[in-house]
């Protein structure tokens, strides 16, 4: 296999005539997408965001992370496909949000220091122009964090297919699943170099309501407990640290 060759196993796609903007509302409008309060506590220690400076989370869903990083100290906003999230999101961090498309981002070249999307690129209708719209408004000293789920996860998709001989799939509109090597060549194809590749299982809950979900939830529990025991190439989700090239 070339290094710059790619292979994303598509679970779901658009439906003919289906709208990711109106798929999204609809979704938002029967619940929430977000992660425990611990995840993005544990994703914040590991971005060792500046004091200062522009960040960008594409994809933003309901803006916590655009919420901490502006207490951080940072010039904070977010982006989001759907307008019924992008309000949540306004009300919740008090930042700029926007509503449109990571395909087709609407800022200029350079624009921020840190560029996030975390949990969403697998979700694009368009993966690598996603990817390289962040590449392009990412500052030459900037750094980008991007957060995808692993085709060979060992609790998910490895012990889904074990127990039931089917992928596990989730209810958003559009769904993939990449191995680690496949996701680096992606984001190299996009114009960003990955310049380290964090395991992603579960976060360990900081807060009382986080313990007591994991509490309530004794397969997740256990998925924790078993967290420092899986192997990078069969973590649930790979957090990649880009760059632009050299």
């Amino acid at each position: 296999m070339d290094n710059s060759e790619y292979f994303l196993f598509d679970i779901r796609r658009l439906t003919a005539g289906g709208k990711s903007r109106n798929l999204y509302d609809s979704l938002y409008q029967e619940r929430d997408l977000e992660q425990i309060q611990s995840f993005y506590l544990w994703l914040m220690d590991r971005m060792y965001l500046p004091k200062s400076g522009r960040l960008l989370d594409v994809s933003c869903g309901a803006g916590e992370l655009v919420r901490l990083a502006t207490a951080a100290g940072m010039q904070a906003q977010g982006l989001d496909i759907s307008e019924i999230v992008a309000r949540t999101a306004f009300s919740r961090a008090r930042g700029m949000i926007t509503v449109g498309a990571g395909e087709d981002l609407p800022f200029a070249d350079a624009s921020f220091d840190i560029v996030t999307n975390i949990g969403s690129l697998e979700h694009f209708t368009d993966p690598l122009a996603g990817t390289v719209e962040m590449a392009r408004v990412l500052k030459r000293t900037g750094r980008a964090f991007i957060l995808v789920p692993n085709t060979f996860s060992l609790l998910n998709n490895v012990w889904t297919a074990f127990r039931t001989g089917r992928t596990a799939v989730d209810e958003q509109p559009i769904q993939r699943y990449g191995a680690r090597a496949d996701w680096v060549a992606l984001i190299r194809a996009g114009g960003l170099a990955v310049r380290q590749t964090i395991k992603y299982e579960r976060a360990w809950p900081r807060l009382a309501r986080d313990w007591h979900y994991y509490l309530s939830r004794p397969k997740e529990l256990l998925r924790l407990l078993a967290t420092p025991f899986v192997p990078l190439n069969l973590a649930w989700c790979f957090l990649f640290v880009c760059e632009l090239p050299d």
